[in-house]
């Protein structure tokens, strides 16, 4: 296969890539070259192929002397095969040469790599209509592809530095005065008088389970520790009675008693989702009652977090952080996230898992 400028109408397929910024600077001009009508769409080449092996057998059969008659013969059999596999053959050529523009644009779809952004298919200089709109929605995909790619990268390192951030705080603030209030006592203990060590060790007791407390806190919100030692279903279980006492909303809980073995992967994001959709429901549907229920259905586990709140008017948005970490999470195990929401009617979050 050749490479050509662009611009020349004998050039035979380039095997040229453009970058974003060049696509971005002379985006239709290069279709309007390989469109333009010159070169018929892939039907009527394909017709033009076809109808061109029937009018040659039309015409050898009216000029030469060739009868058939009934019953055939040998001699007559044997020119219907050769006449039979000589047009088949001819078919398969002229076809062969229409459609090459098509495997000549896989070939260059091959050489586009995913992990190289900027890319793009040009130089398609004798494509007909169709091949060139298939490079043109294959160059839009990439685009789309590429945009939700930086979208997401963007969304995870600011999730990543918030989440820092707001675990450097809680070290900071709280566990780190309380280590120091322990220090403190300790050094005050021991200098001090013998009679009081039995009372401040007692403080520094007290004290340190306060801060081990403070740091399984911190290690739950990391890494769901219920999830581990108490399996999916009780771990939602200890999800719902925790978020329902801090937020003072009553969640009732309907689960499964026995879920199908599924993967750790699949475990965590079916409580992250829960997890979310709770959090969402409490700090902004205004609800006063919360049902989350897990069932298995045919070969899909489907949780479903419905609220009595307030609802929304509009379909939630995916800048958002937490719908679109739903929605990543749920990418990850090939699940299905549907919102549904309505306004004064409540919201409902389901998410479809497939077993295999």
């Amino acid at each position: 296969m050749e490479g050509a400028h662009a611009g020349s109408a004998s050039a035979a397929w380039p095997a040229v890539v453009r970058t974003r910024e060049a696509a971005v600077r002379d985006p239709a001009p290069d279709v309007d070259r390989r469109v333009g009508g010159r070169h018929p769409s892939l039907l009527w080449r394909l017709f033009y192929a076809n109808a061109a092996v029937l009018l040659v057998a039309g015409v050898l059969l009216v000029v030469t002397p060739v009868t058939i008659s009934a019953p055939v013969t040998l001699e007559q059999l044997a020119i219907i095969v050769a006449a039979v596999v000589a047009m088949l053959g001819a078919t398969f050529l002229l076809l062969r040469r229409a459609l090459s523009p098509l495997r000549e644009l896989a070939a260059l779809m091959r050489t586009v790599d995913p992990l190289d952004p900027g890319r793009r298919l040009t130089g398609v200089s004798h494509a007909d209509v169709e091949v060139a709109t298939l490079a043109e929605a294959f160059n839009a995909m990439l685009d789309r592809l590429e945009q939700e790619r930086r979208g997401s990268v963007r969304r995870a390192l600011a999730a990543q530095e918030e989440e820092r951030s707001r675990i450097a705080r809680e070290l900071h603030d709280e566990l780190g005065q309380e280590l120091t209030a322990v220090a403190m006592q300790s050094e005050r203990a021991a200098h001090g008088p013998p009679g009081n060590s039995r009372a401040t060790l007692e403080e520094i007791a007290e004290a340190t389970r306060q801060s081990i407390d403070h740091v399984r806190r911190i290690a739950r919100r990391l890494r769901p520790e219920a999830l581990d030692d108490l399996g999916l279903v009780n771990a939602l279980i200890s999800l719902c009675r925790r978020i329902g006492q801090h937020s003072g909303v009553r969640i009732e809980p309907d689960l499964a008693n026995k879920v199908p073995s599924i993967s750790p992967e699949t475990e965590l994001v079916i409580y992250r989702v829960a997890q979310e959709s709770l959090t969402n429901a409490v700090r902004h549907a205004q609800a006063s009652k919360i049902t989350l229920s897990l069932t298995t259905v045919d070969d899909h586990i489907t949780l479903l977090v419905r609220d009595d709140g307030r609802g929304i008017d509009a379909p939630p948005s995916d800048d958002t952080a937490g719908v679109s970490g739903m929605r990543e999470r749920a990418l990850l195990i090939g699940a299905q996230l549907k919102i549904r929401s309505h306004h004064g009617a409540g919201t409902e979050v389901q998410l479809d898992v497939p077993l295999h």
